[in-house]
């Protein structure tokens, strides 16, 4: 009974589940003003109503799975000029349909508080996403 036991764990071992989530490399990151239309009516979600201000932040993912991923989601950390975190306890940026296999371009808005001083710094970017499509 332990043989047959350690024969099926040897077996799955390495063995991924099409679901499993695929962590993709990004590089290349940078960010733009929103234009006027996209920008339009832009207030803190948090509900306070503060004024904010519209940015797209744009990059390249690097996806050696071999695979095109789906459902895929952008993470990062967000700093103001000076050092200051902008999106506090939130990784996930945003989200995408397909990263494809090979290199792919990525553009995700964020939402920044008025008065943070620029340039902002964009770090520690990284994807992920699933081989088959789940459903969210």
């Amino acid at each position: 009974m332990m043989a047959c036991m350690s024969v099926l764990a040897g077996l799955l071992v390495g063995v991924m589940p099409a679901e499993a989530m695929v962590q993709v490399a990004v590089k290349d990151v940078f960010y733009h003003a929103c234009t006027a239309e996209m920008a339009q009516g832009t207030v803190m979600s948090n509900g306070s109503g503060r004024s904010a201000r519209c940015f797209v932040v744009e990059g390249t993912t690097v996806n050696t799975s071999g695979k095109n991923l789906f459902n895929g989601d952008i993470f990062g950390r967000v700093f103001d000029a000076t050092g200051d975190t902008i999106m506090a306890n939130r990784g996930r940026l945003g989200s995408v349909d397909e990263i494809p296999m090979g290199e792919g371009h990525f553009a995700i808005r964020i939402i920044v508080p008025e008065g943070q001083p620029e340039p902002l710094q964009l770090k520690q970017f990284k994807a992920a996403g699933f081989a088959g499509k789940v459903r969210r």
